[in-house]
């Protein structure tokens, strides 16, 4: 063998060794679960997986400008009353009776339907027939009453309870400046009149930001819990069947803290539950990871960098852990509702429309349903960034198929599939099928995949995309799309007992019909 021979060999045997190596690194451990094993943790609301349709959307109006219409960068952040171009744009009312919106909605029942948001604290609610040309006097916009009757029909036909919150602007008060019951008992005897009937409902939108959302100048605490409390007595007396949600506070976490100590004035939470706690029915708060690239200068912006990190995703147990311990402290028992989340506050980033996001997506889902969370409303349906759909064409995007896979697949009783380092794994009794179990397998690794043991078979669904940042997503390769007739067939396959690869940066739930949980009969 010559000189040049052996090199050859040499150098091939470490290309080999060295393939294996790498191989192998490209692999995380092992993981194995029993799934007849798998203990029961609780139940999630039927409605667990929801969404908002901003009240602003309902009635028209300046909300969150999408991205491809803002090419320049946003001059800075802006509030709900006085709007700055280059972060907002004007919308018509949304036609909620449009088919597709309807059949995409219906796919995800059933659900809640959150009404309100900044825009809903400053909103009119018309009188008669007749809609006034401008809002009144202490307002900022006018809900007509066929507006509202689009949204009771829609909430029929998509069954989707409603979620709404009350206007708190000063156009509510009376000369000495007290909450007025007024506009909230009629907006409450339309929507029954007109075979509606609002399910939940929160006192005002955001109270901890109540300066930026339409309130009095100088609200508190105190003027928050005198007014709640006439709101409080007013519901159970004529409305006992609303489940009064609140206070549906956003932005504070033990690291951040509401500024409320520096004169910002913000509102702590733990304020408001002094003087409000114990009238809920359901404890609401909001959680965004973040404030979007629309608002520079605004510290908590995040990149798409970190958008698959335990940091960035543990942050919804973060905001959770903070609101349920003033909820255990102040309202002990009451539900866990989050009303309002997404990506990012401001409309969502860039990438809230792309397959990046459905990680976050999917994991906060997972996360807040083993932690018992009862309730979570992604914001929005159909508007701006983060919307499930695309709001001009409807077309799904990659969070709204995911959003299918989990309503069809995950049922209402949660099981304890452990803590496995590196990929995070969730599991459910399968929805409508006995004794069937469902497992969530996020692999959040960009390079290493992850193997998981089975000892039963399982049908696969795997969501992937080309690239990260893809607006496209498959589901087993495939790539999914509306077809003429509406959804298309979500197709499964068919995986042995033994090991399973789940690729990096993918998404897959498997159901294992034989499992045999005593937990799922």
């Amino acid at each position: 063998m010559t000189r040049s021979s052996c090199f050859k060999v040499g150098l091939g045997v470490a290309i080999t060794a060295l393939a294996g190596i790498l191989s192998a690194a490209a692999q995380m451990p092992a993981l194995s679960l029993q799934p007849s094993q798998l203990p029961r943790l609780g139940t999630i609301d039927a409605r667990f997986q929801s969404y908002n349709v901003e009240m602003v959307e309902v009635t028209g109006g300046n909300f969150w400008k999408p991205y491809r219409a803002n090419a320049s960068a946003p001059s800075g952040p802006g509030a709900a009353g006085a709007v700055d171009s280059d972060l907002y744009e004007y919308r018509p009312p949304i036609d909620l009776a449009n088919p597709r919106l309807r059949m995409l909605a219906a796919a995800l029942a059933p659900a809640y339907v959150r009404v309100s948001g900044t825009w809903a604290n400053s909103t009119y609610f018309a009188e008669s027939d007749e809609t006034p040309a401008t809002p009144p006097r202490g307002f900022n916009s006018v809900l007509s009453r066929e507006r509202w009757r689009g949204v009771v029909d829609f909430a029929h036909a998509v069954d989707a309870g409603i979620v709404t919150s009350m206007a708190i602007s000063p156009g509510v008060r009376d000369a000495a400046g007290l909450w007025q019951s007024d506009q909230a008992r009629r907006f409450i005897a339309y929507t029954k009149s007109v075979g509606g009937r609002i399910a939940a409902a929160e006192f005002m939108n955001e109270p901890t930001l109540a300066a930026m959302g339409g309130a009095p100048k100088g609200y508190d605490a105190a003027a928050y819990g005198r007014d709640f409390n006439v709101f409080h007595a007013f519901i159970k007396a004529s409305e006992p069947d609303i489940i009064l949600l609140g206070p549906g506070s956003v932005g504070e976490t033990a690291a951040t803290p509401s500024s409320a100590q520096s004169g910002s004035g913000e509102i702590r939470t733990r304020d408001l539950l002094a003087v409000s706690g114990f009238g809920i029915d359901a404890f609401s708060y909001h959680h965004y990871g973040a404030l979007s690239q629309r608002c520079p200068g605004v510290p908590g912006q995040t990149t798409p960098e970190v958008a698959l990190s335990e940091e960035w995703l543990a942050s919804t147990d973060r905001s959770r852990a903070f609101y349920q311990a003033l909820r255990d402290a102040s309202a002990p028992g009451r539900p866990l509702w989050v009303t309002e989340t997404a990506d990012a506050a401001c409309g969502g980033n860039p990438w809230a429309s792309t397959f990046l996001d459905t990680f976050r997506y999917l994991d906060q889902l997972g996360r807040l349903a083993k932690a018992g969370v009862q309730v979570v409303a992604h914001n929005t349906l159909a508007a701006s960034d983060y919307g499930l759909l695309d709001e001009r064409s409807l077309r799904p995007r990659p969070n709204y198929w995911a959003a299918l896979l989990w309503r069809r697949l995950m049922g209402t009783t949660v099981l304890d599939a452990g803590a496995h380092h590196g990929t995070h794994i969730y599991a459910h009794c399968r929805r409508g099928v006995p004794g069937a179990v469902t497992l969530l397998v996020i692999n959040t690794d960009r390079t290493a995949a992850a193997i998981l043991r089975l000892p039963l078979t399982s049908e696969r669904y795997t969501l992937s995309a080309d690239h990260l940042q893809s607006p496209v997503v498959k589901l087993n390769g495939t790539v999914l799309e509306l077809d003429r007739n509406g959804l298309p067939d979500l197709a499964t396959v068919r995986s042995s007992p033994g090991s399973l690869e789940i690729a990096p940066a993918t998404m897959t739930f498997l159901t294992i019909a034989g499992a045999g949980n005593s937990a799922c009969d």
